[in-house]
């Protein structure tokens, strides 16, 4: 039974989080940390297997140092924050870290999938959507996407398009263009529970890996 902390759990993704922890045959929710709860994140982290943090970029730094030194492993589905200075943390830890701009799995079959469109039709733009309560712009998700398609080649035209509005959830459009065509990919999460199975992959996953810190849903498919 794998022991699972939740930071952030008074948020609307670290609620989600919690329901599906409950839920998993094989974990149990050992606490539920969050300010508004009342109950601080190292104070929760005695006896806990892994964390998952969903919280703010100001504070998951932070979050992810205190679960480091606990020697609890940490999973970040946070963006916005300094992720070198996250590697260097994790190195001086016996324990994991696992980030994930986007834990929905068609978000990252849409990743791999506009690096292969990259290597033959390499102009394109990204647009991003999200709730009017995201913190950073361009997402975590747009972000990783454009890395990807550079590395594949590919040329990611400046700027990411960020759109921030009520009623939207997460989505990303990535948009090639070639000579007489455009090709778009789009991928839609119409509701937080589409990024659970991901997240429980990754609590599953991430006191095997073999590199300290490690970045991509991709890499646990």
């Amino acid at each position: 039974m794998i022991k699972v902390v939740v930071s952030g759990a008074a948020g609307r993704m670290g609620g989600t989080v919690c329901e599906a922890v409950e839920a998993a045959e094989d974990m149990e929710l050992a606490a539920k940390a969050d300010p508004a709860l009342g109950l601080e994140l190292a104070e929760a982290l005695g006896g806990a297997d892994v964390a998952v943090d969903f919280t703010t970029p100001d504070t998951a730094l932070d979050n992810a140092r205190a679960c480091l030194e606990a020697g609890v492993h940490a999973v970040i589905g946070t963006t916005g924050f300094d992720l070198d200075a996250l590697r260097e943390i994790a190195e001086r830890s016996e324990a994991n870290c696992f980030v994930a701009p986007n834990f929905a799995i068609g978000a990252v079959l849409l990743m791999e999938t506009a690096q292969s469109i990259a290597r033959h039709m390499p102009e394109c733009e990204i647009v991003e959507l999200h709730h009017d309560r995201k913190l950073d712009a361009p997402s975590g998700t747009a972000k990783r996407t454009a890395e990807l398609i550079r590395a594949a080649g590919g040329n990611v035209h400046e700027p990411i398009h960020s759109v921030r509005l009520p009623g939207l959830v997460a989505h990303q459009e990535v948009v090639f263009g070639g000579e007489g065509q455009t090709l778009t990919l789009r991928h839609d999460s119409i509701d937080r529970s589409s990024f659970m199975p991901g997240v429980l992959l990754a609590v599953r996953r991430v006191g095997d890996l073999a590199n300290s810190c490690t970045v991509g849903l991709e890499k646990l498919l």
